[in-house]
């Protein structure tokens, strides 16, 4: 039987060595920091934070998604702060996540800890800091445990990819939309206002 891990007894500073699983429980009762994390692959990950320009385009597309999705009933959409269990029980956790109401289907109120399974659309905010491999390890475990789509959304470029899989799509412009085809069926929003330039 492994020895629990107390988690004050965590060193925050460093990556969780491999030998030594963090329960859910204790990555549930991480404190309050000021920072996000996400658990890989036996280590504990900080997600580093990003800046004006990144909280600025979650929160804007995030307004548009769950005004439309509360609108039509078509489930939930979470922020970054959530996590969801994968099967290699990697913690993931998406700039943006919409969960379809098929999943949720018996439930009166959501779950206070982790989804089990990747969201059915993820949306990932490229930062500075980030890594192609990071991004596409993520995207090749989204689409593993149960993604149909995602949106990876690149600010300095005011363009967005759209992965089906865990190569890209489509690259959308400004001139084009977002479309949540049969993931979230009629919305759509032209990538000219998420990316409005400011005027006051």
């Amino acid at each position: 039987m492994s020895q629990a891990i107390a988690t004050n007894d965590l060193d925050l500073t460093q990556p969780l060595a491999n030998s030594r699983a963090l329960t859910d429980e204790q990555f549930m009762s991480l404190p309050e920091d000021g920072n996000r994390y996400e658990y890989v692959d036996g280590e504990l990950v900080i997600v580093a934070n990003s800046g004006v320009e990144h909280g600025y385009l979650a929160l804007t597309l995030g307004y548009f998604l769950t005004g439309f999705v509360r609108t039509h009933k078509l489930g939930v959409t979470c922020d970054s702060s959530t996590a969801f269990k994968m099967k290699t029980g990697n913690k993931r956790s998406p700039d943006l996540a919409f969960i379809a109401k098929e999943r949720l289907q018996g439930l009166k109120r959501l779950p206070k800890g982790f989804f089990d399974g990747a969201p059915d659309l993820a949306v990932e905010i490229i930062s500075p800091n980030n890594t192609f491999e990071e991004i596409h390890n993520k995207l090749v475990e989204y689409f593993e445990n149960g993604t149909r789509l995602v949106w990876v959304i690149l600010p300095d470029e005011e363009c967005v990819l759209v992965y089906h899989k865990p190569k890209p799509s489509r690259l959308l412009q400004l001139e084009d939309s977002l479309d949540g085809e049969d993931v979230i069926p009629n919305f759509n929003l032209p990538l000219s206002e998420l990316f409005q330039e400011l005027s006051f």
